[in-house]
């Protein structure tokens, strides 16, 4: 088990990588989030609360992958939600949307259905240019934007009245993570493939200042545009290159871009993001992805089974195919028991009133009773009291403009079957 500690206090401990709080201090954080007023006294017990919540995640599109796992998060924290609501007083009522990319632009007519549906809150979308596509829609109408993937640290700044919040932390420390474990892995030279939108363009040059303050050189970085289907001119610069290793920064154009490799280039020296990090299988012959690595924020799975394993048996009940993947399943599931611990607090389903009590039930206040379950948390509030809530994606913890204070990085391995596990080096 590999241990080395970063300038910025974080650590990698058996394949997951610790952010501290310290590592979040972002310069020029001025505008988005919700504002540093001291939080009011709870609510207290309420009568009858219906709140109705919307979700953009991808059905369709360049991260069409991302959208079973994240619904089923949403879904199974309704479930849990609504088994409590003798107790609380609060029934929640969930309508799914599409966010699509990009390139499809199923947000153009999802957002308005979404928002004519009278929601206090909109969770999605997974991809930040979509999520930047549709901000101003929703928060401007006074309804709160969740994110359970937003990366970008375009948001941290966002002036987006006090609404938009997000449990995926800031590409600035996946970048952190990837462009350090490039170079400690030995690697003096990086080609990258970057997908040309906030979140490609960020995460890469996050992942180039910290493999260049490492001692390497960036000797490649060609971009490509949602939607293209030919990665051959990218694939051919960065090999004339002839880097050490090759990032991967794209979506689930990866499928298309990994063949043309194959064969040329070595898989161990191989590196993926949260935006392509799969359970490939039989997609690709065996062994062709052994020894590459990838990242992608939250715990690391092998430590919340307890929660994959009970989210895939509701969901097989539920009637739905089973899970294949489970990245942001976690982060989608607390959105939503933040959203209806937030409404709870606030004794109300107003947007604006509960974006008011989400930092108080993340625990941002700093003085509330730290409880792990929506039911436990709830009780906390039901009972006069301050809940914060620490989630399966982690303690969360809101700042001022809506991101979460603490973060871990998952680093993963894949094996001969062309599936990651946690990376143990």
């Amino acid at each position: 088990m590999s241990v080395f500690t970063r300038s910025r206090t974080s650590t990698v401990l058996g394949g997951i990588a610790l952010i501290g709080a310290s590592a979040l201090v972002l310069a020029g954080c001025a505008g988005g989030g919700t504002g540093g007023d001291e939080p009011s006294e709870s609510a207290g017990p309420v009568d009858e609360l219906s709140l109705k919540l919307g979700t953009a995640l991808p059905q369709t599109g360049n991260l069409a992958f991302l959208g079973p796992p994240e619904e089923a998060g949403v879904a199974y924290a309704m479930s849990q939600i609504n088994d409590a609501t003798a107790d609380t007083g609060l029934d929640l009522d969930v309508v799914f949307g599409d966010s699509g990319d990009t390139d499809n632009k199923a947000y153009e007519t999802e957002i308005p259905r979404l928002l004519g549906e009278d929601v206090s809150a909109i969770i999605g979308a997974a991809s930040s240019s979509t999520s930047l596509q549709f901000i101003d829609q929703v928060t401007g109408a006074g309804v709160i934007q969740f994110s359970p993937a937003n990366t970008s640290d375009a948001f941290t700044s966002y002036d987006d009245n006090g609404l938009y919040f997000r449990t995926a932390p800031s590409d600035v420390l996946q970048g952190e993570v990837l462009g350090n474990l490039i170079a400690e892995d030995g690697h003096q030279t990086l080609g990258m493939i970057v997908l040309n939108d906030s979140y490609g363009t960020g995460l890469a040059k996050y992942v180039t200042e910290a493999f260049e303050a490492a001692g390497g050189e960036v000797v490649a970085a060609p971009t490509y545009n949602t939607g293209d289907t030919s990665f051959d001119a990218q694939i051919s610069e960065v090999l004339a290159a002839d880097p050490d290793a090759i990032a991967l920064i794209t979506f689930e154009e990866v499928k298309t871009i990994l063949p043309s490799l194959f064969g040329q280039y070595p898989a161990e020296d191989l590196y993926f993001v949260d935006g392509n990090l799969a359970n490939f299988g039989d997609q690709f012959p065996a062994g062709s992805l052994t020894g590459a690595k990838g990242t992608f924020p939250g715990l690391s799975l092998d430590t919340i089974t307890d929660f994959t394993d009970a989210l895939q048996t509701f969901n097989t009940d539920e009637g739905n195919e089973p899970l294949t993947e489970f990245t942001y399943a976690a982060e989608s599931y607390d959105a939503t028991v933040l959203l209806a611990l937030a409404a709870l607090a606030a004794g109300s389903t107003d947007g604006t009133a509960m974006a008011e009590k989400l930092i108080e039930v993340s625990g941002g206040s700093g003085d509330g009773e730290k409880c792990t379950t929506y039911a436990e948390c709830a009780a906390i509030i039901v009972g006069g009291g301050t809940a914060d809530y620490d989630g399966i994606s982690g303690p969360i913890t809101f700042d001022e403009v809506g991101d979460p204070t603490e973060a871990s990085i998952g680093i993963y391995q894949f094996g001969d079957d062309n599936k990651y596990t946690a990376y143990e080096g």
